[in-house]
């Protein structure tokens, strides 16, 4: 069995990405035959660009609450019912690249084995010896090869599989990969990454303003997709992100400071808190280790330390999705680029 790039459709999906969307067009000539752009509600001149390079455009409905997880779907639906010829569908966020070689090679590992339903290879950052954040990225694309629990937004996907699982969630405002990847793993299908160059990111994030942010939007992707499949056959994997959240970001560090405060009344209060100290210092131990079998003594030392940092605005993105959640309310979208992005934007029109 093979595929030719004909039966092969194309998703970007994009909101006010300016120049990166440029380029990640220009990456997408000459490969497959079938592109769609969806765009969020972009206030710069993304349609209009997508247009003037041939690409057909779907614009989101506004009205209704704008997620990723739903761009995707309008995207794939969209070529499913204009293309029905397509079998597979190659995802691509609007500040990435496509690798010249990617399709082709990403086609081939799907035809070697049918239960293979997604296959991603490695992302890398753009401008990734430029700032701290970058790096970190960098380092956080690249996981491990071989079979894998989830993939990130650039993915080649098979539309059966898309069709059978009902797609992407488009209530979760962030982390629809990984829930969408525990369900076509719950069907028999594997997510398999392997040892291709597949795109070129840009992170644009240059402050930690926008690394906070990014991390709280992560903590409610993690509380969201914890409550969708605590009951499932991976509730472990599922749930171990949240709760180390909640531990290292809340439990322990307020379980410290209450023993330190009371100290001086109780011996045991300052045996909690060397306790609580050891804990941190085998969790960094831990991180540290895993990162540095394959990165650098410093890059692994930054990984580690924003590891742990991190926990705190975990934690903030798990209440905020408790508190909508028991109100009744659909968390708004959390950009971490927009200020940024707006600025970036009118400086190159």
């Amino acid at each position: 069995m093979s595929y030719n790039m004909t039966q092969v459709g194309i998703v970007v999906i994009g909101r006010n990405e300016g120049p990166r969307l440029k380029r990640c067009f220009q990456s997408l000539e000459h490969t497959a035959s079938s592109v769609v752009y969806v765009d969020s509600g972009s206030t710069d001149a993304s349609v209009a660009l997508a247009l003037s390079m041939g690409i057909e455009v779907v614009q989101l409905d506004m009205s209704i609450p704008f997620t990723m997880g739903r761009a995707r779907n309008e995207g794939w639906r969209h070529l499913n019912t204009t293309q029905p010829h397509l079998e597979l569908v190659q995802f691509v966020d609007g500040d990435c690249e496509l690798e010249p070689q990617w399709l082709n090679r990403g086609c081939h590992h799907l035809a070697q084995d049918s239960n293979i339903v997604a296959v991603c290879g490695r992302c890398r950052e753009r401008h990734r010896d430029t700032g701290i954040y970058h790096r970190l990225i960098d380092m956080e694309l690249d996981v491990p090869i071989g079979q894998v629990r989830s993939c990130h937004g650039n993915v080649l996907m098979r539309l059966a599989a898309l069709q059978a699982t009902g797609g992407f969630d488009p209530s979760m405002i962030a982390g629809e990969e990984p829930e969408l990847c525990i369900r076509l793993r719950q069907q028999g299908g594997t997510i398999l990454r392997v040892d291709e160059p597949m795109t070129i990111h840009d992170a644009a994030m240059n402050r930690f303003c926008q690394w906070w942010k990014r991390s709280i939007r992560c903590g409610h992707a993690n509380a969201h997709c914890a409550a969708l499949h605590s009951r499932s056959s991976q509730w472990r994997h599922v749930l171990q992100p949240a709760i180390s959240a909640i531990i290292w970001g809340f439990a322990a560090p307020i379980m410290a400071i209450t023993a330190a405060i009371t100290s001086f009344v109780t011996p045991a209060a300052t045996l909690i808190c060397a306790l609580v100290a050891c804990g941190y210092g085998l969790l960094t131990w831990r991180i540290y280790r895993w990162r540095r079998i394959q990165d650098s003594r410093s890059d692994a030392l930054l990984y580690t330390l924003f590891c742990i940092v991190a926990k705190f605005p975990e934690f903030i993105g798990i209440t905020t999705f408790c508190a909508n959640r028991l109100r009744g309310r659909h968390t708004e979208l959390i950009e971490y680029k927009a200020a940024q992005q707006a600025q970036y934007v009118t400086t190159n029109r």
